[in-house]
């Protein structure tokens, strides 16, 4: 949780955090157009790992009759997304903890962006399967985060990603230093154990929708 509560950290995320992702903004309308394939217009929306509500804010634009729920550890994460939302938070609620402090009514539809990446096996099947347990039968979910891809050269990937976040200026040769530390932080899986750890957690039609250097995305069926 730490750098997530670093006030610097935080006063930069609306920031830098579009600079790391490739297609970011682009992400944020492929995951509502996926959830908008299986919800109604008024659907209720469950948004694990909602600090900073960049993709809140996106998605309450995109669909002006939907209601959201957003949940994060981070009460400085919180704060920025109440003022990342402005008048927008009316029609979002936002709750401080991890998924168990969602309510477990059934969602219309759910997201999990930038967040499983740090979560550990057993955490990150557990997650997964509280999301599960609260989405209605035929719900999407859409995730998207760090991924070891085909050829198995994370390392390499997410060196690829730390440059591209530093624009048209940045240093490869340190970026690639960095990103060796960074990456065997963070407990990673293979494309192959993120799809098999959706269908574990109970999820079917798992499909990859987008994929930027280090980072994949999936959409599943509760």
């Amino acid at each position: 949780m730490q750098p997530f509560t670093d006030p610097i950290m935080v006063a930069s995320y609306a920031e830098s955090t579009p600079r790391k992702v490739p297609g970011f903004a682009d992400l944020h309308r492929m995951a509502m157009l996926l959830l908008a394939e299986r919800a109604p217009e008024t659907a209720d929306i469950l948004v694990v790992g909602a600090g900073g509500g960049l993709e809140l804010r996106a998605f309450a634009e995109a669909q002006p009759h939907c209601r959201f729920v957003g949940v994060d550890p981070s009460a400085e994460m919180l704060d920025l997304a109440r003022r990342t939302l402005g008048p927008l938070q009316s029609r979002v609620e936002l709750l401080q903890g991890y998924v168990d402090a969602a309510p477990t009514r059934p969602f219309d539809g759910a997201t999990c962006l930038l967040t499983l990446h740090f979560l550990a096996n057993d955490e990150r099947l557990r997650t997964l399967r509280e999301i599960h347990r609260r989405l209605k039968p035929g719900a999407a979910l859409v995730v998207a985060h760090h991924s070891i891809p085909e050829d198995g050269d994370f390392a390499r990937w997410f060196a690829r990603s730390v440059a591209f976040s530093g624009g048209s200026s940045a240093d490869i040769a340190r970026a690639s230093a960095s990103a060796v530390t960074i990456a065997e932080r963070l407990p990673v899986l293979s494309s192959d154990e993120d799809e098999a750890i959706l269908r574990e957690a109970g999820f079917s039609g798992v499909a990859l929708f987008y994929a930027g250097l280090s980072f994949r995305g999936w959409v599943a069926i509760a």
